[in-house]
Order: structure tokens, then C-alpha cells, then sequence
């Protein structure tokens, strides 16, 4: 069971969910606008949470600098032209209007997208997320089994979805994963390091120093494929 509120500690409105059985706080700040997240035991004084949060005012102040600082791509209006990652590699999209099909090819360093004379900016971003959405997928069934056999876990379930605050989650009580769309637009390793992530929350549920000794013995590059990540441009933010 868990309970949720927002506190507030100093000029800092922080989300708060507070878990039976958890014995430590932990924080969170999440991209794209620096989202402060406070994970604490139940029934903990809010006092004690805003002392918490005071006290880690530094590293929140350094990483919400570094989400601003962040290159992010401009608006897109699905043209050719436009730069499109996948898989970490910058491809050109290329946009042929004709005939009544619409489809999606690559070939190196291209994208190129054929859709009927006329097609909406809606349909042709509706078009090129459904196969990053596809082929996202197609890599996960070659990546999953490979990581749940070295963590020595299985999940129930794994889904996509985009979202903008986090690469990915596990609902331990249900064993299944959720892993962000914009990933297939990273280098395969920072999917394999999500993946890993995510799965050994079924073997220590909390960011703790378990949490990443166990990180270390399964996926010993992690540091590497989270600091690409970080480093990597974001999408547009739409309003």
C-alpha cells in the first residue's frame, strides 16, 4: 500500500509517496523539467521529508541545470529534411508524397517515408511513431529474454509507451516493465541498461546500494549507457 501527497520544502513543490515496509528516503529528479520525487517510509513526519529535501537542495539545483542545458530538437513538421535518430544514429527523413500507400523504408542514414499527396503533419507523425513503435518491439523480443536470463528473473509482461519523465518502470507486484518509446532513438545499449534497470527492481525494489551492486554484476557498462542518455538530444516538447 502506498499514499501519495505533494509537500512543499522551501520553493519546491515535491510529489511524495510514502510505502509500507520501506525503511530509507530516497529522491528523484526527473527530466524533462525537473520533477522532484520523494520515495519515504510510512507515516514519516513531513518535517522529516522537507529536512530531506533541504539538505539535498545542491544535487537538485545541479541536475536541474544539467536537464536545462540539454540540447533539445526543435518542432517537427515531418518534411524531408529533418533529422530523425534510430538506434542512436542520425538519419535524414525523406518525405515522397504519391500513389495511396503508406509506408515506412530505411536505408543508410535515410528514412524515408511515402504517404499519399496531402497526408497531415498528424498522420505522418502518427505514421512515423507507430514503426518506431514496431520496430522498438522487434528488438525487444531479441533483448529481453537475453536480460532476464543473466538478472535470473522473468517479467509477466512488457509494454511501451511514451513518456516524458521516465526511460522505464516496473510494477513489482504484477512483475511487468514499461519502457519508453523514445528509447529506440538511443543506442541499443541504453535499452539493454533500461531493461536491466527494470529487472532488478524485482530483485531489490528501491535505488539502493544493493540495488547497484547488483547493477554492476549484470550490466557493468550501466554508468556509460545512462550518461549517453543524458548526453543524447531530447525530443521537442509539445505544449
Amino acid at each position: 500500500m502506498t499514499a501519495e501527497k505533494i509537500i512543499m520544502a522551501g520553493d519546491f513543490a515535491v510529489h511524495v509517496t510514502e510505502h509500507r515496509g520501506q525503511k530509507n528516503m530516497y529522491i528523484r529528479v526527473s527530466p524533462p523539467d525537473g520533477d522532484i520525487t520523494v520515495s519515504a517510509p510510512a507515516g514519516t513526519p513531513d518535517q522529516l521529508i522537507k529536512n530531506f529535501i533541504l539538505r539535498k537542495i545542491p544535487e537538485i539545483t545541479k541536475a536541474r541545470e544539467r536537464m536545462r542545458r540539454q540540447f533539445r530538437q526543435s518542432e517537427r513538421e515531418y518534411v524531408s529534411g529533418e533529422t530523425c535518430y534510430f538506434w542512436g544514429v542520425p538519419h535524414m527523413l525523406q518525405v515522397v508524397c504519391g500513389g495511396r500507400r503508406s509506408e515506412i523504408q530505411t536505408v543508410p542514414n535515410r528514412i524515408i517515408m511515402t504517404v499519399p499527396e496531402g497526408t497531415p503533419v498528424e498522420r505522418r507523425k502518427h505514421l512515423l511513431t507507430e514503426w518506431y513503435r514496431s520496430e522498438l518491439k522487434r528488438m525487444l523480443c531479441v533483448l529481453l529474454p537475453e536480460c532476464e536470463a543473466r538478472v535470473g528473473v522473468r517479467s509477466s509482461a512488457c509494454n511501451v509507451r511514451n513518456m516524458k519523465t521516465r526511460w522505464g518502470s516496473c510494477n513489482i507486484s504484477r512483475r511487468s516493465i514499461l519502457i519508453n518509446l523514445q528509447l529506440v532513438k538511443k543506442p541499443v545499449e541504453c535499452l539493454e541498461y533500461v531493461l536491466t534497470h527494470e529487472l532488478v527492481h524485482l530483485l531489490e525494489k528501491n535505488h539502493t546500494n544493493r540495488f547497484r551492486s547488483l547493477l554492476d554484476k549484470y550490466y557493468p557498462s550501466w554508468r556509460q549507457a545512462k550518461q549517453i542518455l543524458t548526453d543524447m538530444p531530447l525530443e521537442h516538447l509539445g505544449k
